[in-house]
């Protein structure tokens, strides 16, 4: 279920829940490992998910490859305990042209018939209009990426691609 949590000139919150049939440590594994299988290649710079990756260490890098070499940095790795959580640091997609700072933390949690997915992400920054005219439109993208996510892992394929 998404969620605009709060919203201001200066900043929003947006959280996505979801109940995921398969153990957190599945989850996790799949999530980090496997981005490029469930990730949509619509809300990425290359138009191939399978460019992206993220290293599963503190200053780890969820970066995608770009044609020609080039790269881009989504966001970072600050904080991550397998089968648990995994916290990124960065702004997504346009949100890292008008200079806004972000924090997405993925929490796992065993529940009944699998995980409970619970996906908070908080931005800041600064637009002439408000923050706050960003929050559903970045609400949507993220609802987007994680039901796919659950997808891909309860049935092996995430979607179209």
């Amino acid at each position: 279920m998404p969620a605009v949590v709060d919203a201001a000139a200066s900043g929003f919150t947006v959280r996505t829940t979801l109940a995921i049939r398969a153990a957190p440590e599945d989850v996790y594994r799949r999530l980090v490992r496997n981005i490029g299988d469930w990730w949509s290649p619509s809300h990425t710079f290359s138009g191939n998910a399978h460019n992206l990756s993220i290293e599963e260490k503190a200053m780890g890098c969820f970066c995608e490859k770009l044609p020609d070499g080039g790269g881009v940095r989504h966001m970072e790795v600050v904080y991550f305990a397998p089968g648990k959580t995994l916290r990124l640091s960065g702004a997504l997609g346009p949100l890292q042209s008008i200079g806004a700072a972000g924090s997405m933390t993925i929490e796992l949690s065993a529940a009944e018939g699998g995980t409970k997915l619970e996906v908070t992400y908080a931005v800041a920054g600064y637009l002439p209009a408000g923050m706050n005219t960003w929050a559903a439109p970045v609400d949507g993208v993220v609802e987007e990426q994680f039901t796919r996510l659950k997808k891909y892992v309860e049935t092996g394929d995430a979607g179209q691609k």
